[in-house]
């Protein structure tokens, strides 16, 4: 028993000890994880728009010019329409048409222009795939080849030839992004310090604000203070004969700031009850 007395204080005093660390802040500030966007996404690879729909009637690439199909039965005309066919027949449609926006010449398919509008077509085309399909890996890995490739294509473009580079952008409806010049990780605990001082910073702009608000509420009354000890001092010093430290342009100055404040005062006192009335 006496053994376990000599230890009983010390028990008592680990009891005592509480934990500085890893407590919850009195602070309103809830962190919430974002959202994980997929690399592919329209919204990360900077695709603004996304691959038209066709028209189902419109002809295959090889038969627009058909004289038989023109006088063809309706039946026969559906057999070659592009809601008939394959998916690949209205992608190559997609990337004739994303070529013409930027090319050079008719005959251009190997101009760096014309190989960003072939990538964005195929890009476009892959998004909508995964969009029905999100599972399919290989295709996944295809479209994000594909984008980071085009991403090359694009820096290169932008850094030695600037306004074919906006062109491009215009054209094609992008936006590009940059890789990062530093990659971080997104944790809780550097973004809750992030939202700890942009929560002190407004409260240190809110207290100046208000003091602010109570200066300058303090200000005609201060000025006409001001003004009377000026006037005072002045017609004293005159009276006792000694210097006179208190021009009269002071006093002049003076008054003019304390006459405008006053005027300004006023009308916005005039506006708030046009306001309130109206």
């Amino acid at each position: 028993m006496n053994a376990l007395g000599k230890f009983r204080p010390a028990v008592l005093a680990l009891n005592q000890i509480t934990r500085s660390y890893a407590l919850k802040s009195d602070l309103k500030i809830k962190w919430v994880r974002p959202e994980k966007i997929p690399c592919y996404k329209p919204e990360k690879s900077g695709d603004l728009q996304a691959m038209p729909k066709l028209a189902g009637s419109e002809l295959m690439k090889d038969f627009r010019e058909s004289k038989e199909l023109e006088t063809a039965n309706e039946h026969v005309r559906n057999l070659f329409s592009i809601e008939h066919n394959r998916r690949r027949e209205m992608v190559e449609i997609f990337k004739e048409d994303m070529v013409r926006r930027v090319y050079r010449h008719e005959l251009d398919y190997g101009s760096v222009e014309a190989k960003l509008g072939l990538m964005t077509a195929r890009i476009r085309s892959l998004q909508e795939y995964m969009e029905q399909f999100p599972r399919q890996s290989v295709v996944k890995v295809q479209l994000k080849e594909l984008i980071d490739k085009r991403k090359r294509f694009l820096r290169y473009l932008r850094r030695w030839d600037y306004r074919r580079f906006e062109y491009i952008l215009e054209k094609l409806d992008l936006v590009y992004k940059p890789y990062p010049t530093k990659f971080h990780w997104i944790t809780r605990k550097d973004s809750l310090r992030k939202l700890t001082d942009i929560h002190c910073e407004q409260i240190k702009q809110n207290r100046l604000e208000e003091y602010r608000q109570q200066l300058e509420a303090q200000q005609i009354d201060f000025l006409e203070k001001k003004l009377n000890n000026l006037e005072l001092i002045r017609k004293e010093q005159i009276e006792c004969q000694v210097p006179v430290t208190v021009e009269a342009e002071q006093i002049k100055v003076v008054r003019k700031q304390y006459e405008e404040l006053k005027r300004k005062r006023e009308a916005i006192a005039e506006s708030k009850r046009e306001r309130e009335d109206s």
